[in-house]
């Protein structure tokens, strides 16, 4: 997709979209959607899997851009490609199988072959077509693929800006979760579990660095496990909300975890029941594995659709203007096997399929969807913690640990996408 021939927004979005508001349509309206598509989903950046889950030459795994079914291989030189699951023929999909290894394909309706590359590799009963070599079609092709830190993202506008340019501070947080492992590469091949949410996929990017709702929707789970994470969403919390730039943003709680200077106190355990992690950490950091076992891994919603939750990953795709898939993954730090299966175990513990966290986080998002649909009131406010942002030291706008300061962040940069000429 060109810029270039882009079309003129649907929707006028200075009519929806306020300083301290938002209309509830754009969580409903199909026009709204299609708009969200071409401009966000398909003109832009989006995070699509993780270069670990495809760590051998020949590895694929079905993913997706929105509704696009996208194959994502690796070839035999070791390149990375995504690959829209479609037929230049008759339109069959070609890829069945969810993951796997293979250097081709082969489409099931008309039997042709393709490289894992895309290129047509033959046809049969060639004469039909002149001969071999006589077509030059292949399977489509996603223009722009980059990835960061084994992060692949993928767009459909070959003339969209860099993949860093994009991510801006937000790279700064892929680090830290980097730092995390004892050999500074991260892994999410522990397999994703899908969550299919009746629910506009903005509701969920806007949750995820909502620190006003954990002590209320997560209030009792808090209370039954003893958790320390509550009390960091607070008025008193010290912990802050940044706006990233470019509809970024993060709940910084290292501040609280400062505060204490107990090293795993932000995983919920002790360094003494990891022992074989933090001497790894210290043997490959020195003096600043101390700070890192303490700060532990970033809380961070890069737009439109990757969170990382410090200890799990997910990726938000949606179906339509109603309804969307989360998928979740624990992280796994290379070179710390020891942590890496309390870091599956608490996955599969809060976002699995009997998940403590993200059943609460589910219904809420479905009673959203169905209180946006109501006539009255037509506007949802975004006004918490307006009045207390500040600048920090490197020009980003801070809010309190409670505040909407990355909702508004958010909705400034989508606004500026639907409305782009």
């Amino acid at each position: 997709m060109n810029t270039e021939k882009r079309s003129a927004p649907r929707v006028d979005y200075t009519r929806l979209i306020e300083a301290d508001r938002v209309h509830g349509s754009v969580y409903t309206d199909p026009e709204v959607f299609a708009d969200e598509l071409e401009r966000i989903w398909y003109g832009g950046w989006v995070f699509v899997g993780h270069a670990s889950e495809v760590a051998q030459p020949n590895d694929y795994v079905r993913k997706k851009i929105g509704p696009q079914d996208v194959v994502m291989t690796r070839d035999a030189a070791g390149d990375v490609h995504l690959l829209t699951n479609r037929c230049p023929h008759r339109g069959n999909l070609v890829c069945d199988a969810p993951s796997g290894n293979s250097s081709s394909f082969r489409c099931p309706y008309h039997g042709w072959t393709f490289r894992n590359t895309g290129e047509l590799l033959g046809y049969p009963y060639n004469k039909g077509y002149g001969g071999k070599g006589k077509l030059d079609v292949g399977m489509g092709v996603v223009p722009r693929v980059d990835e960061y830190h084994g992060f692949v993202f993928g767009s459909f506008d070959p003339d969209v800006p860099p993949l860093l340019e994009h991510l801006g501070a937000a790279a700064g947080e892929i680090d830290r979760l980097a730092r995390l492992s004892p050999r500074g590469r991260v892994r999410l091949d522990a397999g994703w579990l899908r969550h299919r949410t009746r629910a506009n996929w903005k509701l969920l990017a806007e949750n995820e660095t909502d620190g006003y709702h954990p002590q209320f929707v997560h209030g009792s789970i808090f209370s039954v496990t003893g958790s320390t994470i509550g009390p960091l969403y607070s008025d008193s919390s010290t912990a802050v909300t940044r706006a990233l730039g470019n509809g970024h943003s993060e709940n910084d709680l290292r501040p609280e975890f400062r505060k204490f200077g107990e090293p795993m106190r932000w995983f919920g355990t002790t360094e003494a029941k990891v022992p074989g992690y933090a001497a790894a950490m210290r043997n490959r950091y020195g003096v600043e594995a101390e700070q890192i076992l303490i700060e532990g891994g970033p809380h961070v919603m890069v737009f439109p659709n990757l969170f990382i939750a410090e200890i799990q990953v997910f990726n938000i795709q949606p179906i339509s203007a109603t309804e969307c898939v989360q998928y979740s993954t624990a992280v796994q730090l290379d070179g710390a096997p020891e942590l890496n299966r309390r870091l599956l175990s608490q996955c599969v513990g809060s976002v699995g399929p009997a998940g403590m966290l993200l059943a609460d986080d589910t219904e809420m998002y479905e009673r959203n969807q169905v209180g946006v649909g109501q006539l009255r009131p037509e506007w949802l406010t975004l006004k918490r913690g307006l009045g207390r942002e500040r600048t920090d030291e490197n020009g980003y706008l801070v809010g309190g640990a409670t505040d909407e300061t990355g909702m508004r962040a958010f909705w400034r940069h989508y606004e500026k996408i639907m409305e782009a000429k």
